[in-house]
């Protein structure tokens, strides 16, 4: 009969971590050929905007990249910046990054319902997921872009 525990453990979870990669790796080639590339290794993107009157921050976008995939995890702008572009600028000048620097074929980001899914729409995002009620009362998007 199997034990069951239920505490929060941070060396069986990066255990867990290494063995899930280990049957990953053995299944499928796809992700066994990206092992020991530049592919393989997740890095950090991210692009600042700072207003001009004050240096405060305007706007920025978080964001990472990995096996020619650009996810972008945040897109904010202060609120007096809306409207004006900043973040079209900011998703473009990653979106660059992550093409040019990365080689980067793709991207990927999720939003919720009430944020920007049809702004993302509008820079060539398409729709692939929605998730109701995640959480209650939002639809959460995933959506994809083919870049370059």
């Amino acid at each position: 009969m199997f034990r069951f525990e239920t505490e929060v453990d941070k060396e069986r979870g990066l255990l867990l971590r290494s063995l899930l990669r280990d049957t990953n790796t053995t299944a499928s080639p796809a992700i066994r050929a990206l092992r020991g590339t530049p592919d393989e290794r997740e890095l950090p993107l991210q692009v600042w905007a700072f207003d001009p009157a004050d240096g405060s921050l305007a706007g920025g976008l978080d964001a990472h990249v990995w096996a020619t995939w650009l996810h972008v995890d945040l897109l904010w702008v202060a609120d007096r910046h809306r409207g004006a572009g900043l973040g079209s600028r900011l998703l473009t000048e990653a979106e660059n990054i992550a093409t040019d620097q990365h080689g980067c074929a793709n991207s990927r980001l999720e939003t919720w319902d009430f944020q920007a899914p049809g702004f993302y729409r509008q820079h060539g995002y398409e729709v692939v997921s929605v998730i109701p009620d995640y959480p209650p009362g939002v639809k959460e998007f995933t959506l994809t872009k083919r870049l370059g």
